[in-house]
């Protein structure tokens, strides 16, 4: 069995509208669970290397806590400066209440 068998986390572990933290291979990977969809982002901030899990997810879009970009988590754009990059997405596949990567 491989870490991409393992499932990150449980749906019910994802309050709609709140984020959580996990590691898959040394990865840090950010669960984003807007109303109801979810979505994997990595947990970085493009443009200072900040955790975006202590940012407030607003609708579809994360806020670095350092400096304030905003991020879509639906797409991993950076919507806001000073970040200009996007984060990375990761498709997410659900099976009963268990998360994976795609």
């Amino acid at each position: 069995m491989t870490s991409s068998d393992l499932p990150l986390a449980r749906r019910s572990d994802v309050a709609p509208g709140t984020t959580r933290r996990v590691q898959r291979d040394g990865e840090a990977i950010l669960l984003c669970n807007v109303d109801g969809t979810f979505y994997a982002i990595e947990d970085e901030c493009t443009h200072d290397g900040g955790e975006l899990d202590q940012g407030e997810l607003e609708g579809c879009k994360i806020m670095c806590p350092r400096h304030g970009a905003y991020f879509d988590v639906t797409t991993g754009a950076a919507l806001t400066m000073p970040a200009v990059l996007p984060v990375r997405t990761f498709a997410v596949r659900l099976d009963g209440d268990d998360i994976y990567l795609a």
